[in-house]
Formats: structure tokens, sequence, C-alpha cells
């Protein structure tokens, strides 16, 4: 199969998510009593409103929500203006974020890694290869070097000491971009084999794996992307550009890790709301197969 037509295979699974989570969050809204409103479109995607008075979000948990309100460098994170909202969504008497949709990959990332006491889990650190105590950083930008001498500024989405974090729910895929953007990477020539990268016409596939591997080869990090078991087209994906990697020891430091796989470690409290919310579960976990490199 093409990558083209292997592309459009794939492309169900983002809509079917969607779908669910659609439902999902319309029942548990209801449930809980919390304030949100249906974007247009189907299936409507489900945006969440903060309490009046600013101390609780139904996209959060409230133990996480108000973690996160107590760190300045975490809360910012709630006030990045939701970029679709002019279109998709009622007027409100605030602007919308994009964190309150309830599609948000964030939001789901920073529900799991704000919780309180998560990094002194155990299990949890050994699953994605991290020592504790560490504190993580949202929206981090690693300045991944340009053949140009300058550096990329674009974000990764969160960081946990030496490891870097890709997070994807309902996104279509991971980007693409032209020969002139990705080739102008400095390490890129070292970090991959160019012709055995995944492409559709001139355009290179998973740009933001791309960058993310390249990112962690300059920074000397490792580097985990997590997605959804529901998502084997994200999954694949990854594979194909873990395939091209030319670096050994680059390799064993990147790995793939599902919202499902990731649950089984935390806490109790938490596993509900990702189950009830997300449907993210145990029953849910895809079986793990070996990277075919």
């Amino acid at each position: 199969m093409t990558p083209s037509g292997a592309r459009s295979a794939f492309l169900p699974y983002a809509g079917e998510l969607r779908r669910e989570l659609s439902a999902r969050n319309q029942s548990y809204a209801a449930k809980h009593g919390l304030p949100s409103r249906q974007s247009y479109g189907d299936p409507p995607v489900v945006c969440y409103l903060p309490r009046e008075d600013g101390t609780a979000h139904g996209n959060f948990l409230p133990q996480t929500y108000a973690r996160i309100l107590r760190h300045a460098n975490w809360s910012i994170r709630l006030h990045k203006v939701h970029a679709q909202a002019g279109a998709a969504l009622p007027r409100e008497d605030r602007r919308w974020r994009e964190l309150d949709s309830a599609n948000s990959s964030d939001a789901l990332l920073m529900n799991i890694f704000c919780f309180p006491g998560i990094l002194e889990n155990r299990r949890l650190c050994g699953q994605l290869g991290v020592a504790t105590p560490c504190m993580p950083e949202f929206g981090v930008k690693p300045r991944v070097p340009l053949a140009n001498g300058h550096a990329d500024r674009t974000e990764v989405d969160m960081r946990l000491g030496e490891l870097l974090v890709e997070a994807k729910l309902t996104e279509t895929d991971f980007q693409s971009a032209p020969p002139q953007l990705v080739e102008g990477y400095r390490d890129f020539p070292q970090v991959f084999h160019r012709h055995d990268l995944p492409r559709q016409g001139k355009l290179y596939l998973s740009y933001q794996l791309l960058r993310n591997v390249l990112a962690a080869y300059a920074n000397q990090c490792s580097l985990c992307v997590m997605v959804d078991a529901r998502r084997p087209d994200l999954i694949e994906a990854w594979y194909a550009v873990m395939r091209s990697v030319r670096l050994t020891h680059l390799r064993l430091q990147c790995k793939i890790i599902t919202w499902q796989e990731l649950s089984e470690a935390l806490p109790k409290r938490l596993q509900r709301f990702l189950e009830e919310k997300y449907g993210i579960g145990r029953r849910r976990v895809a079986p793990a197969d070996p990277i075919p490199f």
C-alpha cells in the first residue's frame, strides 16, 4: 500500500474516537452538573467552562486543577486561546481556551501529570524511564538547531527531567511538511535515512515526530510518544519514523506508550476519571508488539 493509501485507510480511527469522546463527555457533563457547551458540527466537541469563582473546571479533576492553579508555570497553559472558537463555538462572556476542549491532548496530559503525588509513583516513573522526583514542564521549546545557525522555536508538549513527551488524542495525524523545512535541520542527515522516511508526494509525513526525534538528539534526551490504543494509525506512523532512524542508541532512547498502558500505574481515582471521561482503561489496552526496525 502506498503511503497515501495507508493514510486514507487509517482516517476513520480519529473520527470514531471523536464520536466516542463526544458521547462520553455529554454524559459526563450532565451526570456531574458541569457547565459546558457543544461545538457546531458532527460530532460536536464538548467544551467545559470554569466555575464562576475560578476554583474548578469541568475538564479537569478537582485535585489536578487546584494543583495547576498553584503553579504559575502550569496555569499559564490554561490561557492559551482556542484557535477555532470563533467559527466552532457559541459566544461566551470569556474567551474559549484550548484546554476547555474534551478532545485536548494537553488537558489529558495535565490531568495525569499534575495529579498530586503522581511523580512519586515508582511504577509510572519506571514505565517512562525517568528518575524520581522530577517536575513536569509543559509547552517546552527545545530549540532544535537549524542548518543556518538558528533554532526551531516550536514546542514539545511536556518535559520530565531528561524525557521529552509528545501527546496525541484525536488529532488526525502528526502533520506534514515540505522538504525545504524538514531538510533544513542541522542534524537531519545524521539522524535519518532520508529515502526511508514516509512521504506523500513531495511532503514528509509525521513532521512533528521528525522534529521531536531531532530535539531528543540535540538535547541528549529520550523521547516518549503518548497516544490512544484506539489510534493504530498514529502508532504505525511512529513505527514508520523509527524505522528510518540511523542511530541505534537514539532508537533505544525513543519509545511509545498508550494512555491505556499508562493508566495501569495510576491511582484508582485517576483511573476511574480516565475511564468515565475518555474511555481509557485496562480493557482497551492493545497487545504490545515489538518495534519493527
